[in-house]
């Protein structure tokens, strides 16, 4: 897939179409036809895909009562505005990531991944079983949103460096792309966080605005040209080990679709999910050792920077809980899972991992 088939939709962020004209959903002979912008250009690999597979799952599964069309990061609205968009009824579903939403909720940071924090599987026994899901829906219901979980990135890796990192000191004064509380926790070691659309990523690291940038792992990471940039790429991502994406809707119109459609919904974001999750893993493999043919290095972090990151990320959450009473109840039922799943976890997987080599 060339870079620019996907990159080029992100240039414009066209927000002409009147909130009018999007309001009310288009029906056609019993059909329900909605627009779904999407955070990410929709070709982009997993996170992109993510959105068109759901789409497709949608039509078929209700034998085209609901009919979406997906449009790229840009292209109906800027990138990290699709909630906003949803929730004024521009349009009645979208696709994105919790956390680029974080200006209205500091809870929406626990719903997508934090630093040191649960894996894919952890994260979503959380929301299905461990009371996430109610708490996600209760706080998106005061944006009169209605979230569901439509997939995981995976272990992402930590970033492409510009200059190796043997030490705290070589990170101090790093412009860095790097999102959510990762970014708050990398600004404690000193390095200057900056938040960016992805399709800006590989412009700006280009032109020396950046020295680093952690976006997703060796699939994207590859599919964004990164790797013409630099050749040292550190893993994993302490900052943000994976990363959830959501279908969100207007609690409006989803409140007035049958039971039958949200349930196709609802299975259809399970798919994505399952798929999008399994995608990631495939590829990923495929492009890291691609990518090291071409010489990429494939790094770790050392360990006193790891244990620095640990210490101001254990500063950030407490700072995070503290200034937000959402965040504190999100981050309260978190804990009390993670006081369960993280031995299992320690004792079996991780283990085995060990274990296996």
């Amino acid at each position: 897939m060339k870079r620019r088939q996907f990159l080029t939709a992100g240039a414009a962020a066209s927000v002409g179409m009147g909130a009018a004209a999007l309001a009310a959903p288009a029906v056609a002979q019993g059909r329900i036809e909605w627009n779904m912008p999407s955070g990410f250009p929709k070709a982009a690999p997993g996170v992109g895909t993510n959105s068109t597979r759901f789409a497709e799952l949608v039509e078929k599964m209700s034998d085209g009562r609901i009919v979406l069309t997906v449009y790229g990061a840009g292209e109906l609205v800027p990138p990290f505005a699709v909630e906003d968009a949803v929730q004024q009824g521009n349009v009645q579903i979208g696709h994105s990531t919790p956390y680029y939403a974080a200006s209205k909720t500091a809870a929406a940071h626990w719903f997508t991944g934090v630093p040191f924090g649960m894996t894919p599987t952890e994260h979503f026994a959380w929301l299905k079983w461990g009371g996430g899901q109610e708490l996600w829906d209760e706080i998106y219901a005061e944006r009169n949103l209605k979230p569901i979980y439509s997939g995981n990135s995976g272990t992402q890796a930590g970033g492409w460096f510009k200059k190796r990192i043997e030490s705290l000191a070589d990170l101090q004064g790093l412009n860095m792309r790097i999102a959510g509380l990762g970014g708050e926790m990398m600004r404690k070691l000193g390095v200057n966080a900056v938040l960016m659309p992805a399709t800006e990523i590989f412009q700006a690291m280009q032109s020396g605005a950046i020295d680093a940038a952690e976006w997703v792992g060796p699939l994207l990471d590859q599919a964004f040209g990164l790797q013409r940039i630099t050749s040292l790429c550190y893993t994993p991502a302490f900052a943000e080990p994976t990363a959830g994406l959501e279908i969100v809707f207007n609690l409006d119109a989803w409140n007035a679709l049958p039971d039958d459609l949200k349930a196709i919904c609802e299975g259809a974001a399970n798919q994505a999910a399952m798929e999008t999750l399994g995608q990631f893993d495939y590829f990923n493999a495929l492009a890291m050792a691609q990518l090291e043919e071409a010489g990429v290095e494939f790094l770790a972090f050392p360990d006193d920077v790891v244990e620095a990151m640990r210490e101001a990320w254990n500063e950030v959450r407490e700072e995070t809980r503290a200034a937000s009473a959402d965040a504190a109840k999100v981050l309260e039922s978190i804990e009390a899972f993670e006081a369960k799943s993280f031995p299992y976890t320690r004792a079996f997987t991780q283990r085995y991992l060990e274990g296996r080599g």
